[in-house]
């Protein structure tokens, strides 16, 4: 873009066409920042956009008509130009009057000298739609970035949120096994449990000792009293029914007589 305050047209046309558009564009594509713009800076530059497209749009009307006029200026002046000709040996032959060829010389050296003119203003035209075509296309382009770069802001806004959410479940699993671990470690409650376990199992293990010691002679005396029984009792196990009267038969002998 050449210069956006006088968009490379005459006065005229910025006065006509233009009015105060001209200076809104050009401060609105100067100061406007993609990376740092709000929405509020994109609605703004959207409603430019939108007002340049409907200069441009009527731009191109008008240059559609400058152009027409002068295609058909200059067919007119091409036609005119093959009849004179013609007129010429008309007039000589008394066709066609004086008058009537003087009023067509007239015409076709007006036309011939609007013609500039009207090419001009087609040129002026042209020159005026192909300034709002940039202007368009460079308010388009500023809109894009925008939209690209608030899309990626959102992308980055939206991982961002996913860090901090996985890193506040860390800290909040972190938090969960520390408190388990001060629970295993440190609680008053685990710890008195421990203790008492061990309290009667020492206990316990005392008692055994004691009862030990209380039982070893009762053992003993258990054992000693099976061998005197089994001293004094006789083995009649294998004795036969004969031999048992005979022995319970059996008078015991005098000791006297033993003794003789």
């Amino acid at each position: 873009m050449s210069n956006l305050n006088g968009w490379g047209l005459t006065a005229r046309l910025i006065s006509k066409h233009f009015g105060v558009l001209g200076d809104k564009v050009s401060e609105a594509i100067a100061n406007f920042d993609p990376e740092t713009a709000t929405e509020a800076d994109r609605d703004r530059l959207a409603d430019t956009l939108r007002e340049t497209a409907q200069k441009l749009a009527s731009a191109r009307a008008s240059f559609d008509k400058e152009q027409a006029d002068v295609i058909k200026l200059r067919a007119l002046i091409e036609n005119d130009e093959k009849a004179s000709g013609t007129l010429a040996d008309r007039l000589a032959a008394g066709k066609i009057s004086e008058a009537t060829v003087s009023l067509f010389c007239d015409e076709l050296e007006a036309n011939k000298s609007r013609l500039p003119l009207e090419v001009q203003e087609q040129a002026d035209a042209q020159e005026y739609m192909g300034e709002l075509q940039k202007i368009v296309d460079a308010l388009s382009q500023q809109l894009a970035e925008f939209d690209a770069t608030a899309k990626k802001a959102m992308q980055n806004l939206a991982s961002a949120k996913a860090q901090k959410d996985l890193q506040e479940l860390r800290v909040e699993r972190q938090s969960q096994l520390s408190s388990l671990s001060g629970l295993k470690g440190q609680s008053s409650a685990l710890n008195a449990l421990t203790r008492r376990a061990q309290t009667v199992s020492n206990e316990a293990a005392g008692m055994r000792i004691v009862a030990d010691i209380g039982q070893k002679p009762l053992d003993q005396a258990a054992e000693i009293d099976a061998i005197r029984k089994s001293v004094s009792q006789a083995d009649t196990s294998a004795e036969s029914t004969v031999d048992r009267l005979k022995r319970l038969s059996a008078k015991p002998q005098d000791p006297v007589m033993a003794a003789a």
